[in-house]
């Protein structure tokens, strides 16, 4: 499984037509520790860049955008008892929520693993 990123450090790996969504371990590192995360709910169609959920940390409240189009199928509800998880695990069992993808050409324009270090290098 291939995972790719956005310029907004959410990450997306794709399982068949089922994209797995969650922010990146930098994104984590500089929110610092995460205390709440609000999640979308299952069923819901997200467009490619629109606000899909919200992670708030002693620091700040950030939202999470969606990196590809598609509904909601999953999310991962261990996170409302253990927000933690993000700074833990962040690309790991940190995700915030799965969609069925409606369009898989939307990941061309992300970056692969080697960009988005680049990418993060810069910042």
């Amino acid at each position: 499984m291939t995972t790719r990123y956005t310029k907004d450090h959410e990450w997306v790996r794709l399982d068949g037509d089922t994209a797995t969504i969650g922010i990146s371990a930098y994104a984590a590192g500089e929110l610092g520790d995460v205390v709440f995360v609000e999640l979308p709910e299952a069923g819901k169609a997200l467009e490619k860049g629109a606000e899909a959920a919200v992670v708030e940390s002693v620091k700040a409240a950030s939202e999470v955008y969606a990196p590809v189009s598609g509904e909601v199928t999953e999310i991962n509800a261990a996170l409302e008892e253990a927000p933690q998880t993000v700074n833990e695990a962040p690309e790991g069992d940190g995700w915030f929520f799965r969609l069925k993808l409606s369009d898989k050409s939307q990941l061309d324009g992300l970056m692969d693993e080697a960009a988005y270090k680049t990418f993060c290098e810069g910042l």
